[in-house]
């Protein structure tokens, strides 16, 4: 059934149009753009997300895309079988399209950081080490059972070949990781805050509720220069989003160390296998597995490239890489 009719019937917003913002079909009425996304089994989290989202907005930051309630005061609404949670978008976003994406997640984290109560679902400060290990084990534990069970395809096999490699670098992130959470060299700016699932390169100027997370702020970090060293930016343009960002948010040698373990930990490798489970694509995997050969190589140089002195700060390196 069309959302057009949803809207009308359960929100008294009567569509006048689509428009596609940051890949996400938005209905638009005068100058709000409103957003349907599923929600089942979801409630509890997007719950959590939409308490962070209103925190971000009352406290400046307009480009949030952020619920609201249907036409009998609920965040849910049950159409056509399936639950949902409707977002809304305001226009004159235009003078925000002027940040640089540093100064937009510094001040982000910024604001975030005064968030006064931890979110019990999706909070992940702290939990790096176990999350990582879980996931490890799960794939390991997966891809193995699918080997054994439906045969070996040709992108199973070729997936199982460098299961070998994940696993070992897995563990080595790991082991970084767990080395790093005892450095005592922290600052104001450690403590948690509002951050992402997956922030990346792309023009990003939008909030979206159901993408919000609570964890450390270099979790966004990371996952910028993961996304900057997979889609081949330049050094320059990594080192100008740093020295935006600490502007408003410095970094410390705890922050530092934190950015390169989970930089080390593939995540784009798991996630692209999360993927594969549904949409097996072995040209997708051997591009992949090219570009990791360039992303190891940069991520070796990291810390050479963004002018940290490794051994003055007393920043222990991975000698493999």
């Amino acid at each position: 059934m069309p959302m057009t009719e949803m809207l009308r019937s359960q929100y008294a917003i009567q569509a006048e149009g689509k428009q596609l913002i940051e890949e996400r079909e938005g209905y638009q009425k005068e100058h709000y753009h409103y957003f349907t996304i599923p929600a089942g089994n979801k409630e509890m989290i997007l719950m959590e997300q939409a308490t962070l989202a209103y925190f971000l907005r009352e406290n400046g930051l307009y480009n949030v895309a952020y619920p609201i309630r249907n036409i009998n005061g609920e965040w849910f609404t049950n159409y056509a079988n399936e639950l949902w949670m409707v977002l809304v978008l305001e226009d004159g976003l235009q003078i925000l399209n002027q940040e640089s994406m540093g100064k937009m997640l510094g001040d982000i984290h910024r604001i975030g950081s005064m968030f006064q109560y931890e979110p019990k679902t999706i909070s992940s400060y702290g939990l790096w080490r176990k999350l990582w290990e879980e996931k490890l084990t799960f794939f390991e534990e997966e891809l193995t059972r699918q080997a054994k069970e439906d045969g070996a395809s040709s992108y199973l096999s070729e997936v199982m070949d460098i299961l070998p490699y994940i696993v070992g670098i897995s563990e080595n992130a790991i082991q970084y990781l767990w080395e790093s959470e005892k450095e005592q060299r922290i600052l104001q700016t450690d403590q948690s805050t509002v951050a992402f699932a997956r922030w990346n390169t792309a023009a990003k100027k939008i909030i979206w509720t159901d993408e919000l997370v609570y964890d450390h702020p270099t979790r966004d970090i990371a996952e910028y220069i993961r996304h900057a060293f997979l889609q081949n930016k330049s050094d320059i343009e990594i080192n100008q989003f740093l020295n935006d960002y600490q502007n408003y948010q410095p970094l410390s040698v705890f922050a530092w160390r934190l950015i390169f373990a989970r930089l080390f930990f593939p995540i784009h490798l798991y996630d692209f296998l999360e993927s594969g489970f549904q949409y097996p694509n072995s040209q997708a995997l051997e591009q992949l597995l090219k570009s990791q050969e360039v992303y190891e190589r940069r991520l070796a140089h990291f810390f050479d490239v963004t002018g940290v002195d490794v051994s003055s700060w007393r920043i222990p390196m991975v000698s493999w890489l």
